[in-house]
């Protein structure tokens, strides 16, 4: 069912969505793929639904693990228990958006080798391209069922309203061609200046198209960094039908070097382990768990470099993983 549209987001392409809606929710493809909160099993045919995990999965994100070859990988996470790979097809990525044809089969085939799942994909898909479509139509083929899509940027200062009005109409195109193929774009909740910043801004952009046609992709660090009280909250209670994926981190504030031109101190943000940030994790579980979401979870090991509280080589971030991942789990006993 479609909320009722807000005079600020009005759905771009609604003859589109109309004619297409009632396809969405009864079609047999989506049936495939929008199951649950859970995704099909990486290398199975796309046309066979996979059982319901019982519960949540946990993967991790490989972008802090790019030195490493796929099937390393899939074994390195599979040996701390984890279920699969968020794995980054993107430029600079550990594919290559115009390699995804050949690449993602093999990385779909050395999961399945290893026990562990592609359990979706980041890519920076923002607009329909050919990229855009040598992805999805790859990751049809592999029963790969959602992805995080790339960033709008907030420009203008006071042109904020103009803003999302034009990236809902661009997350519309998205999800037009993700629909083609039958994979629900994921939109990303970040922090500083991008679209969206926080949960309620997300709520904002994608409000007026139902979870099958776009997904909420929401964020343990960005969300409280920028609603540190209760924003993150509210962000996650308006976003509840939306929620398809989590991504899992932490943050701490620390002094900077210096005072600004006015003489102001400055401060960074550090990425910590999960245990030891600001973000209240025990509780921003508790808030999904009360919502029913028992989807899949990405940790984000990015431990390398300036943002990261200390500088770790890809082996002592595959270990701080196999740290944050037990905590995790305790907190969803």
């Amino acid at each position: 069912m479609r909320n009722t549209p807000s005079p600020y987001n009005r759905l771009p392409r609604r003859d589109f969505l109309k004619q297409t809606a009632a396809q969405v929710l009864t079609g047999t493809a989506v049936a495939g793929i929008l199951q649950s909160q859970h995704g099909l099993q990486a290398g199975e045919d796309s046309k066979t639904k996979s059982k319901p995990a019982a519960g949540y999965q946990l993967g991790a994100f490989t972008k802090s693990f790019q030195d490493m070859p796929i099937p390393a990988v899939c074994q390195a996470f599979q040996s701390m228990g984890l279920d699969g790979l968020d794995l980054t097809v993107r430029p600079k990525g550990h594919i290559l958006p115009e390699n995804a044809e050949q690449e993602l089969p093999q990385a779909c085939a050395a999961a399945k080798e290893a026990g562990v799942k592609i359990l979706f994909l980041t890519t920076m898909i923002d607009e329909p391209d050919k990229n855009a479509e040598r992805i999805l139509a790859t990751a049809r083929e592999q029963g790969i069922d959602r992805v995080k899509i790339g960033y709008y940027r907030y420009k203008t200062f006071g042109t904020l309203a103009q803003q999302l009005k034009e990236t809902t109409k661009k997350i519309g195109k998205v999800a037009k061609l993700c629909q083609k193929y039958e994979v629900l774009p994921c939109v990303h909740v970040h922090s500083n200046a991008f679209l969206p910043s926080h949960g309620t801004q997300l709520y904002q952009l994608i409000q007026d198209y139902s979870p099958q046609e776009v997904g909420a992709y929401v964020d343990m660090l960005h969300m409280v960094k920028e609603g540190s009280g209760d924003g993150w909250r509210q962000g996650l209670d308006l976003l509840a039908p939306w929620i398809a994926l989590c991504a899992v981190k932490n943050f701490s504030w620390e002094r900077g070097e210096g005072r600004d031109k006015h003489g102001h101190q400055k401060w960074e943000v550090k990425i910590v382990p999960v245990a030891d940030g600001i973000s209240p994790i025990p509780d921003y579980v508790a808030a999904l768990r009360k919502l029913g979401y028992e989807g899949t979870f990405s940790l984000h090991s990015e431990y390398k470099g300036r943002h990261s509280w200390k500088e770790l080589s890809t082996q002592e971030c595959l270990d701080q993983t196999a740290v944050d991942a037990k905590y995790f789990r305790s907190l969803w006993q």
